[in-house]
């Protein structure tokens, strides 16, 4: 065939097909990850909803994009997420209000049926733009409805190709519409099952007691998985001889029964703690014992400590680590150190097994901080690196009140997530 000849029209035409194949393979992609971030329950509503915007444009090749949340009677909308805007029209659209949902963003409020426009500005409806708006002629739109209720109203505008939208991009956004309205009811009710387990399980975590001299401070963070019940527990007290106990623990399983053997191991340790002025390593054997004899007990971690007065103005740390991670000293002047000490078995493994106690000096208005693995693990990273952010905040946190430090420490901790956090932190008297 000679080189010379002009390109057929045929070639231009069947780019543009090849275009929209990988638009709807990217597309598939979105929808992939939009039933990923909602069957893995993993995704908080914000994400589901902006990929559920993605998805609409990808499906019929727009450059513009939105979903609008309707408020709770209905009557305009309390939220909008647009897709699409470069930086400079984003900036722009800041300086102005807030869309309400009138004109033909309010028009499948009030018309159930999708909704395509071949030119806005010609539309009986239309309400026109806001200053710094980029322009736009078409529009395609359906409702999003929930359990027979209108959520929103998903829209997209200005196909890339310049063409307007056409009965199948209709047909396709309908269709997602529809299927948004399930993703968002799953992501709600992930939301709200995430709020009632983080709830219960706080029920559960004591009230910190009144520890003068000392200073005590806990937080705890639920993992990001819905119906996950930690078995992360932490407790502190003053015991007769003028010492303060604090001890942290994790039971192995994120359910109900973990959730309840926490409960019951840490109100079985308290009555210990205030009956025996023994080491900690005996009263973790103690417990050991105890909890072989009465209960089906699962496995769990646990690091006991006392904070004791040894000379004026000075105090030593004795604690037992039953497979826990180790306590993080934090001291007046800003340096840190783990405190680090061959773990025994957790609890609930072998009763046999002697059980160490580890005794370190703690100088005054200094802080020792227990953990729960939960705040330093992460799926992609060494432990290490956990362990070494962790003493990094400490140290950028030290100045701030000891409640406020915990929760910056459980706010900015370097792990994944994916499971339960608890931090406990005391601080001995100032000299």
């Amino acid at each position: 065939m000679p080189q010379d000849l002009p390109r057929l029209p045929l070639g231009a035409e069947l780019e543009r097909i090849a275009e929209q194949l990988r638009s709807l393979a990217r597309a598939q992609d979105r929808l992939h990850d939009l039933y990923e971030a909602v069957l893995g329950r993993e995704s908080d509503l914000p994400v589901v909803l902006r990929l559920i915007v993605d998805t609409a444009m990808e499906l019929v090749g727009a450059r513009y994009g939105a979903l609008g949340v309707l408020n709770q009677s209905g009557e305009y909308l309390a939220q909008f997420i647009p897709a699409g805007l470069s930086e400079e029209e984003r900036a722009d659209l800041a300086k102005v209000d807030f869309p309400r949902g009138r004109g033909l963003l309010g028009h499948l409020t009030a018309h159930p049926e999708p909704l395509r426009v071949d030119d806005i500005s010609g539309h009986p409806e239309s309400a026109g733009f806001p200053p710094g708006h980029p322009p736009m002629r078409t529009l395609l739109g359906a409702r999003v409805s929930i359990r027979g209720k209108t959520y929103g109203q998903l829209y997209v505008a200005e196909r890339r190709d310049g063409r307007p939208f056409d009965h199948h991009d209709e047909d396709m956004i309908v269709a997602l519409a529809d299927a948004a309205g399930l993703a968002i009811d799953d992501a709600r009710l992930y939301q709200q099952t995430r709020l009632d387990a983080e709830q219960f399980q706080r029920l559960l975590l004591p009230r910190l007691p009144d520890v003068r001299p000392f200073a005590a401070a806990a937080a705890y963070r639920p993992a990001i998985t819905p119906r996950h019940l930690g078995g992360d527990w932490y407790d502190a007290l003053l015991v007769p001889d003028r010492a303060c106990a604090a001890v942290i623990g994790d039971v192995t399983g994120h359910d109900l029964h973990a959730a309840a053997a926490m409960a019951q191991i840490r109100n079985m340790l308290r009555a210990l703690l205030y009956d025996q002025r023994t080491p900690p390593s005996i009263v973790l054997t103690h417990l050991d014992r105890s909890l072989q004899a009465i209960t089906d007990n699962p496995l769990t971690t646990a690091c006991l400590a006392r904070i004791e007065p040894e000379a004026p103005g000075s105090w030593r740390l004795r604690w037992s680590t039953a497979g826990h991670p180790p306590p993080l000293l934090l001291t007046p002047d800003r340096r840190t150190r783990y405190l680090n000490a061959e773990p025994d078995l957790p609890l609930g493994v072998d009763t046999t097994k002697p059980r160490h106690d580890h005794a370190h000096p703690v100088p005054a208005d200094a802080t020792v901080i227990f953990f729960t693995d939960g705040l330093v693990e992460h799926h992609d990273h060494p432990l290490d690196d956990g362990l070494e952010r962790l003493a990094a905040l400490a140290t950028e946190h030290a100045g701030l009140p000891l409640q406020d430090f915990v929760e910056a420490l459980a706010d900015h901790h370097p792990s994944d997530g994916h499971d339960d956090i608890a931090v406990l932190a005391l601080r001995t008297p100032p000299a």
